[in-house]
Parts: structure tokens; C-alpha cells; sequence
């Protein structure tokens, strides 16, 4: 993990001593990045279960619904779970919002997105598409959180899914072309119809 992420230093950018600087500090003492990332995959099941049961078909959601599920999902591995981050990042050269944005930004993207665009229990299947294409793209692109941001749109995108009457989603197609999903990500500042084109597969392959 250490060369994913550039960070200023503080408590978020800090690793768990003997982790070699791969495993962010945790509450878990945990040290080896597999084990971390198995326990935080297991939380993350965890979490979608008990959304499964929770999220009605017609319920809008919003920037606090994100902040919660990071939180329940996080919760008992980081002290930052559910908060907005408070360094910048970048990935493989790409910059994400800046720290300082991300609260303004986080209500446009409520006030734009989220309210216009959840629920999506009355959308055809281009109308789902759309939706789901153009919040991940704009979420992902802030980053708001320290860790977990892409899981969490996955997450997301499945809730808006299901709402829309579809099963879970499969995101092989996002796995199997890895650079095509950064491009799309990429693209997304100017243009959704490549994330469009991943979001149609993905419905596809999940049907």
C-alpha cells in the first residue's frame, strides 16, 4: 500500500509499526496487508448483508448514508472510519480532490447526484446505466475517504441496483480490465459514456 497512496503526515497517513509501511495503523494491530485485506472483505459481506434488509426500495440516499456505511464497515479496524479524509492522495499520478474540498464537494455531489438521481426504483435499464455510471465516476473522483472509497462505490452501485429491481452486481468485468476502469475513471471529468460502456457490461454480466 505504500506506493498507492501519496499523504501528508498525519494520523491517516501513519502505518502500523512492523507492517513494513504496507498496512495503514489500525485498532487491530494488524500487520500483514493480506490479512488486512481479508478482514476488511469479510466486513464489507458483513455490512451488504445487513444493507440487504435495511435499504427500501424507494428510499433516497445520501452523503450521510456513505459516511455511515463506511463507518459500520470500517468502524472497528481505523479511528477515521466514516470521516472525510483530511490528507491528499493520488494514485498512480492521478491526483483525487483535495482534502480541503471534500466537505463542499460531498453536498454537491448529495445535492446534484444522489437527490436527482436515487431512488432508482423506477428506471429503465439506459436510465440505471446512467445513474450508476455518472455517481461512481463522481464519487470516486472526490475520494472522501482515507480507504475503501472504490469498495464503497461498488457498494453503492449494488444498493442502487437492487432498488432498481436487478440482482447483485458483478464487477468481474471492472476486475478483468483494470486499465480500461482507470481510463473511464479518468475520462469521467469530461465524459461518462466509457464508465457507461463498463456499467452496461456489468449489468449484463450480472443478469
Amino acid at each position: 500500500m505504500s506506493d498507492r497512496y501519496d499523504t501528508t503526515s498525519n494520523v491517516e497517513g501513519q502505518y502500523q509499526p512492523g507492517s513494513g509501511a504496507s498496512v495503514l495503523k489500525n485498532k487491530l494491530g494488524i500487520v500483514d496487508s493480506d490479512e488486512m485485506n481479508q478482514v476488511e472483505l469479510e466486513l464489507l459481506e458483513d455490512l451488504t448483508l445487513a444493507l440487504l434488509d435495511q435499504i427500501e426500495v424507494d428510499q433516497q440516499l445520501g452523503i450521510s448514508d456513505l459516511c455511515d456505511w463506511h463507518r459500520r464497515w470500517m468502524g472497528t479496524v481505523y479511528d477515521w472510519a466514516g470521516e472525510y479524509r483530511t490528507v491528499n492522495m493520488s494514485k498512480d499520478g492521478f491526483p483525487f480532490a483535495a482534502s480541503h474540498l471534500i466537505p463542499a464537494l460531498m453536498e454537491t455531489f448529495n445535492d446534484k447526484y444522489l437527490s436527482s438521481l436515487t431512488p432508482c426504483d423506477r428506471m429503465n435499464d439506459d436510465e440505471l446505466i446512467e445513474a450508476l455510471a455518472t455517481v461512481h465516476v463522481e464519487f470516486v473522483l472526490i475520494h472522501p475517504f482515507r480507504e475503501g472509497n472504490g469498495r464503497l462505490a461498488r457498494l453503492l452501485a449494488t444498493v442502487m441496483a437492487l432498488q432498481a429491481g436487478k440482482p447483485l452486481l458483478d464487477f468481474s468485468t471492472l476486475n478483468d480490465h483494470k486499465d480500461a476502469y482507470v481510463a473511464a475513471i479518468q475520462a469521467g471529468m469530461d465524459d461518462v459514456e466509457p464508465m457507461k460502456d463498463l456499467f452496461r457490461r456489468v449489468l449484463l454480466e450480472s443478469l
